[in-house]
């Protein structure tokens, strides 16, 4: 299953890919256009979970395997990484929200808000992938199951 962390961060790059043109559609007044790229950024971003959370219960995460004497460093960035990203989905979800229900004054003051935070968590979310799998070899991998279980 090695190329889940791989599929999974495609999804985030696609959806922030797909932010900033759903951004720019709307600037340029074609609302209709920036809906259907915002709700394809907002499927990608959950496609992007579901891998993600799918992987972690029956694959695992894979900890840090880069040198000691940074991995303070890695951890600090990956919890930055990990509360941009809650904060984003839950903004995202706010902002799709009242999309749908036509808040639509409310959903322009939110919606760059979201937006920047969600480019912060796809860039962070990127470069948290290239320490775990490029940069350096990723470390021991449990999968939730097993650490419940104890196996």
């Amino acid at each position: 299953m090695e190329i889940l962390p791989t599929l999974s961060t495609s999804f985030i790059l696609l959806s922030a890919i797909l932010v900033a043109i759903g951004w720019r559609l709307i600037v340029t007044n074609k609302p209709k256009a920036h809906k259907r790229v915002m709700i394809a950024a907002a499927i990608s971003a959950l496609l992007f979970f579901i891998i993600y959370m799918s992987r972690t219960v029956f694959a695992g995460n894979t900890s840090f395997g880069g040198p000691e004497n940074i991995k303070i460093y890695y951890t600090i960035f990956l919890i930055f990484h990990i509360f941009l990203a809650t904060t984003g989905a839950v903004f995202g979800i706010v902002t799709l929200y009242l999309a749908f229900k036509r808040k639509i004054s409310k959903h322009r003051k939110i919606g760059p808000i979201t937006a920047v935070i969600w480019f912060g968590s796809a860039i962070t979310g990127i470069a948290v992938y290239l320490l775990l799998y490029v940069f350096f070899h990723g470390g021991q991998t449990t999968s939730l199951i097993k650490a419940i279980l104890g196996t």
